[in-house]
């Protein structure tokens, strides 16, 4: 169980960095300074890490037996900024 905790932390936080670098960074580069090859390589891992987190969520819904409100609340967390860090501060084991 602490594995697979452990491991949706991780890909909790590498996606609320990686929403921040687009949101903080990659954008600005693009509509300010017309530079938009940060949002193209910054996107997909961005996408690809949010795909593993909802597939995260999902596991973590299983394991802990969370309501469908927590997961959808997990969920909801995915598309904010810094919402993932609340996330699994609020809901995860913290001796995992």
């Amino acid at each position: 169980m602490e594995n697979s905790v452990k491991a949706f932390r991780l890909i909790s936080s590498m996606e609320a960095i990686s929403f921040l670098v687009l949101l903080g960074i990659a954008m600005p580069l693009k509509y300010i300074w017309d530079m938009p090859g940060m949002v193209q390589s910054i996107g997909w891992i961005h996408g690809l890490l949010f795909v593993l987190y909802i597939i995260g969520a999902l596991v973590m819904y299983r394991k802990f037996k969370w309501s469908l409100s927590v997961l959808a609340i997990v969920i909801v967390c995915s598309l904010l900024p810094f919402g993932p860090f609340y996330a699994e501060r609020k809901y995860l084991p913290n001796n995992a």
